[in-house]
């Protein structure tokens, strides 16, 4: 055969795209070997850190104390690798550690450093408070010390044996209640109309975008609450400390006074109300801790574990028959939700998960929500009646909130378990729809045309409501009411009438639910395991599992770049309020609260609806 050139080119280049296809595959393979190694590695190597004598344990909580780390795995990854703090700490490692230290007897007493975290509500501080107790019973020394303190901090530093603080550190104790803004005149000047509808007269959660200020009945269920957990958190740090009854209430009352007579050094001030036992400055810490332990050659300070490295050391990985935990934290939606928020599906789902394990006895639905869609919280409730069917008892445990629709979750259960603190009821039920009509008419924007009925342009937001629509809303409203109050009465072995005498919205303390019978008894965390525990017959040494969303591959890839529609819109919304409110020179954490407000209107667009029914208690942490 004749020589031909274009032939030979041909091969050369299919030679070598076969040489870069093999190398190709051969280089993903070898990094796909080395991650499955990696991972064999971890996973079959201890982490584990040796605990010697006389070791202290270093409590310093990161950020928010939640029930449930929010967001995906790569979020944390991301976070991590940028160098950012650890966002939250979760309440079930506080309770893991500090129980697994109070009977190791390498762990000779503990550090509470709270300067890294952040919110907490006071049942989930409560339970750590308790915990610190239990931790101080087995016979060792907590010491609380901080550059400050804020209430929050403050409250798990009272539980200490012994508080110190900086020199020039500060005991901000404020007290409970918040002021909130009311947008009626603003909305009204730039042609707004926000269209409520609920049922409940002390349904208040849209109260800000259709008044100036609160209703009556708002004011009165609000000062009935913050004033009840008020007494919650003085009572627990006065018997903390050992004060007399109405200790804070006098500092407080009489501060400008007390302050005076401490030369205006508010670090003194505290030392004389017998706040704190001490002023301290970190190495002054370092050296009393020397005297309570023993020295670390290598460090040149005293022997020590810090939190993450003790939980590390605790963690388990048991097989058998359990306990199975669900986490509820955040608002509801009818969706999927990632960790942090619950998705009317996606929980379900979870529910779903834990009933066909055949490991699974009992199920524990720790409950952390100030409700939201009515309808995906029917969902998750389906699936919890579904499981007392099966045969799996089912116990809510409620956190921080468990209202409107996180009272609504609750009601499919064998017992239902607050703190004395929870924020609970709300039982009541509104829908929103916002019209720019007259915003429209301001630009010189008209809108007309022929529809074959009134309801194919009912949704329009740039007309005004068709009041035969705001009729159709609330009947719709009214029986998603009447639904609420009725599975309340069955759950809780009542009548309609008598759930509606406590229901109308209005919201109170566990303990208050509890005298309304909107609860069976006030107990912990713990409690809830051991009520499942027990009607499953479980016995004494029961495993608990935490039944969690799996993030499949994509969910860890596209995570990393987030909703960009969703946030592109927001950051567009954001901006635009922001660019109004920035000449007025209103501070900057006011203007913040002022865009989330606001925002909310606009968010209703995101599930393509212009209303929600909604099971929502607008429920702020004190």
């Amino acid at each position: 055969m004749a020589f031909s050139p274009f032939r030979a080119i041909g091969q050369g280049i299919k030679w070598i795209w076969n040489a870069v296809d093999a190398s190709r595959r051969f280089t993903i393979n070898l990094i796909f070997l080395l991650i499955v190694l990696f991972l064999v590695i971890g996973l079959f190597s201890s982490n584990k850190i040796k605990v010697e004598d006389r070791t202290a344990l270093i409590l310093n909580f990161k950020g928010d104390l939640v029930e449930q780390h929010a967001g995906s795995a790569s979020d944390a990854f991301l976070a991590e690798v940028q160098g950012e703090n650890k966002r939250s700490t979760q309440l079930r490692d506080i309770l893991t550690v500090l129980d697994a230290a109070s009977k190791d007897p390498k762990i000779n007493n503990a550090v509470l450093l709270l300067d890294g975290m952040q919110g907490a509500g006071l049942p989930m501080l409560r339970e750590v408070a308790a915990a610190i107790e239990r931790f101080k019973a087995s016979g060792k020394k907590v010491i609380a010390w901080g550059s400050s303190f804020d209430q929050r901090q403050y409250y798990l530093a009272a539980h200490a044996n012994q508080v110190y603080m900086h020199p020039m550190g500060n005991v901000m104790l404020t007290g409970f209640g918040r002021y909130r803004n009311y947008y009626k005149d603003a909305l009204d000047k730039i042609g707004v109309t926000v269209n409520v509808l609920k049922v409940g007269t002390f349904k208040s959660f849209a109260e800000p975008y259709i008044a100036n200020g609160p209703s009556s009945a708002a004011a009165e269920a609000d000062a009935f609450l913050y004033n009840a957990m008020w007494k919650f958190y003085t009572d627990g740090v006065e018997t903390a400390r050992k004060l007399p009854a109405g200790t804070i209430m006098k500092s407080i009352d009489n501060l400008p006074e007390m302050l005076k007579a401490a030369n205006g050094s508010v670090a003194e001030f505290a030392v004389e109300a017998k706040l704190i036992d001490g002023l301290k400055t970190r190495d002054d810490l370092r050296q009393m801790m020397l005297g309570m332990g023993v020295k670390d050659e290598q460090t040149k300070s005293f022997k020590q574990i810090t939190f993450e490295d003790y939980l590390e050391n605790h963690r388990s990985f048991a097989f058998g028959p359990a306990v199975a935990v669900i986490i509820a934290e955040g608002e509801i939606s009818e969706g999927n939700a990632p960790p942090g928020a619950i998705g009317g599906m996606s929980t379900a789902n979870l529910v779903r998960k834990a009933r066909e394990d055949d490991q699974v006895k009992a199920v524990v639905l720790r409950v952390d929500s100030p409700g939201g869609s009515a309808f995906g919280s029917e969902l998750i409730r389906q699936e919890l009646e579904l499981t007392r069917k099966a045969g799996k008892p089912v116990v809510i445990s409620m956190g921080n909130v468990a209202a409107s629709g996180g009272y609504w979750v609750s009601m499919s259960s064998d017992e239902v378990i607050a703190d004395a603190a929870t924020i609970t009821g709300s039982i009541g039920v509104f829908a929103i729809f916002p019209t720019v009509d007259k915003v429209m008419d301001k630009i010189g924007v008209h809108t007309a045309g022929t529809t074959t009925t009134w309801m194919s342009d009912a949704f329009n937001p740039l007309r005004p409501m068709n009041p035969k629509f705001g009729e159709v809303i609330q009947q719709g409203i009214n029986n998603t009411y009447y639904e609420f109050t009725t599975k309340a009465a069955v759950a809780r072995k009542t009548t309609p009438d008598k759930i509606d005498a406590v229901a109308q919205g209005r919201v109170w303390t566990g303990e208050q639910a509890k005298e309304r019978g909107l609860v069976d008894r006030l107990g912990s965390f713990g409690d809830a395991l051991k009520s499942a525990a027990t009607r499953a017959k479980m016995g004494a040494d029961y495993r608990v599992t935490y039944i969690e969303r799996d993030p499949s591959k994509f969910d860890r890839f596209f995570s990393m770049f987030g909703d960009n529609a969703a946030q592109a819109m927001t950051k567009a919304i954001n901006e635009k309020f922001k660019v109004a409110i920035a000449p007025t020179g209103i501070p900057p954490v006011a203007a913040t609260d002022m865009v989330k407000d606001l925002s909310w209107l606009a968010d209703l667009r995101k599930e393509n609806r212009s209303y929600m029914v909604m099971a929502h208690c607008m429920c702020a942490l004190p």
